[in-house]
C-alpha cells in the first residue's frame, strides 16, 4: 500500500521545482539571493511526495507554488528547500 499523495488534494496547490535556469532567472529578476525567500522543508508532505514522483529534491532548490485565487486569478509564491 503507497504513501498518500498530498498534492492530489483539492486543497493543495501545485507545487514545481525549479530547473537552474528559471532559479537563475528568477533571483536576477527579483535582485535576490535564494536565502532571502521563505523557506520550505525537506520533511513538508509536498515535498517528500514531489521527492517520489520526480526523485530527490536537495537543500537549495527552489520550488514554484501555484495557487488559484478569486480575486487575483493565481498566485504563485517561491520556496528555497532547507534541510529538516
Amino acid at each position: 500500500m503507497g504513501r498518500f499523495n498530498v498534492l492530489n488534494h483539492a486543497l493543495v496547490p501545485e507545487h514545481k521545482v525549479l530547473k537552474d535556469k528559471e532559479k537563475e532567472e528568477l533571483l536576477a529578476k527579483y535582485k535576490i539571493t535564494p536565502d532571502q525567500l521563505p523557506k520550505i522543508r525537506l520533511s513538508d508532505p509536498c515535498i517528500l511526495a514531489i521527492s517520489e514522483k520526480e526523485g530527490p529534491i536537495k537543500p537549495g532548490q527552489i520550488i514554484k507554488i501555484i495557487r488559484n485565487s478569486e480575486t487575483a486569478g493565481e498566485s504563485i509564491a517561491y520556496r528555497l528547500v532547507i534541510e529538516g
